[in-house]
């Protein structure tokens, strides 16, 4: 059995690619530039876009599961045609922890593009899993808030709300639970929530790091407005400042879905800043 896996040079995506090439797996690694790729040489590696019918046509021959990482809106209807005609069973979807199951309007922008997928996905007539990935738990500081262009400029993270919660999940566990879900039948129509496995401030998260590179890091806080207007541009401002003011002094969501499903405890936030710190490096 082949497995496609979307957006392979994402963390998440690369980690699976990785694992299943380590397994002994048939991998197929879709991107948008195979000469950046930086993948494995075991890997097939395709070049493909979402938004490009065509190329999801070629990279679907021979493959049976699929792993989906979708910012790309309106594609829905072409992909999942493409995978039905290629023979494709199942499709396990990275989708969001900020769904709302039973409401007629999603609360957020991210949640209903989310929920909109599921519902076009549960429609298709293929097998799918949704592993719903908490907001909290998606590592949101390091990327609004570039944490590595700005560790290449000092010791100091600038962001807001030093004492907000959140509980990042390595991207490996991320992976090794996709990569069950491609396999076991009994994760079929299954929607799963996943976090790391401890709530962590803002400031705890940068002295974690800190501690891996070996540097003395710290964080200083930006006045919300001013941190607002920064990654507004460029970023779901709305959706991330209502996540961490929610987890102002109280601790983000931890979930058991890691160990349940591969059967392992998940890695520790020690680990989680080492590989972090090594991709810095």
């Amino acid at each position: 059995m082949t497995i496609l896996v979307t957006a392979a040079t994402a963390p998440a995506g690369r980690s699976i690619v990785e694992q299943l090439i380590a397994a002994g797996r048939n991998v197929r690694a879709l991107t948008r530039d195979p000469k950046e790729a930086n993948l494995p040489e075991s890997a097939e590696i395709v070049a493909g876009d979402l938004s490009d019918a065509d190329s999801l046509k070629a990279a679907f021959q021979g493959v049976s599961a699929v792993f989906l990482l979708a910012v790309v809106p309106g594609f829905a209807p072409a992909f999942l045609a493409a995978a039905r005609e290629a023979g494709v069973r199942r499709i396990v979807f990275q989708s969001s922890g900020a769904i709302v199951d039973g409401v007629e309007e999603q609360p957020n922008p991210i949640a209903a593009f989310h929920a909109e997928l599921e519902r076009q996905i549960r429609e298709s007539g293929l097998e799918w899993t949704f592993l719903r990935l908490e907001i909290a738990s998606a590592d949101p500081l390091q990327w609004a808030f570039d944490v590595p262009g700005q560790l290449g400029a000092g010791n100091v993270v600038r962001g807001p709300y030093g004492q907000a919660g959140c509980s990042p999940i390595h991207p490996a566990d991320f992976a090794a639970v996709a990569i069950s879900c491609f396999t076991g039948d009994e994760h079929a129509g299954q929607v799963y929530h996943l976090t790391g496995p401890v709530s962590l401030t803002h400031v705890e998260q940068i002295e974690l790091l800190g501690e891996a590179l070996g540097r003395p890091l710290r964080y200083e806080e930006l006045e919300p407005t001013v941190a607002r207007k920064a990654i507004s541009p460029y970023a779901p401002a709305d959706v991330l400042f209502e996540t961490w003011e929610k987890h102002l002094g109280t601790p983000a969501p931890v979930t058991d879905t890691v160990e349940r499903i591969t059967g392992r405890p998940p890695r520790t936030v020690t680990a989680w800043a080492a590989d972090l710190a090594s991709t810095l490096r």
